[in-house]
C-alpha cells in the first residue's frame, strides 16, 4: 500500500437532539449540500412520529435503527475460478450505514406526500418490526443463512 488510509472523522451530533445517529441520518438524506433542507425533513419526520405514536420520536427512530441493522451479510469470494457467497459478520459502522441507506431508500419508494411523511411512516413501521427495510434485513440474513456451508471460506 502506497498511501495511508484516510482516518475516520468523527460525526458531530445534531443541534436539536444532540445525537450522532440523527446527524448521520441527516447527512445521508442531504442532497447537493442542502443540509438545512435535510434537517427540516428529518425533524419534521420525528415530529410526525411523535404525533402519530404518542411516544418520543427519537426513541422510535432508535428502535427502528436497531431493528433494521443487519448482523450478517454475504460477500462474494473467488476461490479457484468459482465465486462463493460467503456469510460474514457486519462491522458496527457498516451496519449503521446499511440501516440508514435502507430506511431512506424504502421511505422514498413509499406513496406519501412529502419525504418527511414517508420517513415517519418507515420509522414507525420499522420500529414495529415491519416494513420494507425490515424485509430487506431479513432477506440479507436469509441469504447468509442459506450460504452457511461456505462459511469456511471466510478470510
Amino acid at each position: 500500500m502506497r498511501k495511508k488510509r484516510a482516518e475516520k472523522r468523527p460525526t458531530m451530533p445534531d443541534p436539536r437532539y444532540n445525537d450522532v445517529f440523527v446527524s448521520q441520518f441527516i447527512n445521508s438524506v442531504m442532497k447537493q449540500g442542502k443540509k438545512h433542507t435535510a434537517r427540516r425533513i428529518m425533524y419534521d419526520a420525528l415530529a410526525l412520529v411523535e404525533e402519530r405514536t404518542k411516544s418520543p420520536g427519537l426513541d422510535v427512530f432508535r428502535k427502528a435503527m436497531s431493528n433494521v441493522r443487519p448482523v450478517l451479510e454475504v460477500r462474494a469470494r473467488r476461490v479457484g475460478g468459482a465465486t462463493y457467497q460467503v456469510p460474514t459478520e457486519v462491522r458496527s459502522d457498516r451496519s449503521v450505514a446499511l440501516a440508514i441507506r435502507w430506511l431512506i431508500n424504502y421511505a422514498s419508494d413509499r406513496k406519501d406526500k412529502s419525504m418527511a411523511q414517508k420517513l415517519a411512516a418507515e420509522f414507525i413501521a420499522a420500529s414495529n418490526g415491519e416494513g420494507s427495510a425490515i424485509k430487506k434485513k431479513e432477506d440479507v440474513h436469509k441469504m447468509a443463512e442459506a450460504n452457511k456451508a461456505f462459511a469456511h471460506f471466510k478470510w
